[in-house]
């Protein structure tokens, strides 16, 4: 397969020369535009660049996957793929702090409770 940089992909961005990035391969969606259920632009907004968050939060269909493998025209280069994110089991940042207030709020209310069934 024939192997693009995001400089080669960025260039393609109008509706009638249309490349996006969806799992580090590079698919040419100019054909595609007008037939796309969720309409022209959003596929516009996502030319020349990556879309594999888009394409992945809309919960696409098999269909589409059939679709996209007709598509395809390339890789992206390996030291251009994004480094995926693996989720942790120790949360970290905001989710752990917001796990931790959630702790707190459950403990005070339970100590509220307790106070209330046996002093009322």
């Amino acid at each position: 397969a024939k192997v693009y940089t995001y400089e080669e992909v960025s260039s393609h961005t109008t509706a009638d020369d249309l490349w996006m990035v969806i799992n580090g391969k590079v698919y040419d969606c100019t054909k595609f535009v007008d037939e796309h259920p969720g309409g022209e632009e959003v596929l516009v907004d996502c030319g020349g660049q990556e879309a594999t968050q888009s394409f992945e939060d809309v919960g696409h269909s098999e269909d589409a996957s059939t679709i996209l493998e007709k598509l395809y025209i390339g890789d992206l280069h390996p030291d251009e793929v994004p480094i995926k994110k693996n989720s942790s089991v120790f949360a970290t940042g905001s989710e752990g702090s917001s796990s931790s207030n959630s702790l707190l709020l459950l403990t005070v209310a339970a100590i509220v409770a307790a106070l209330a069934f046996f002093y009322l």
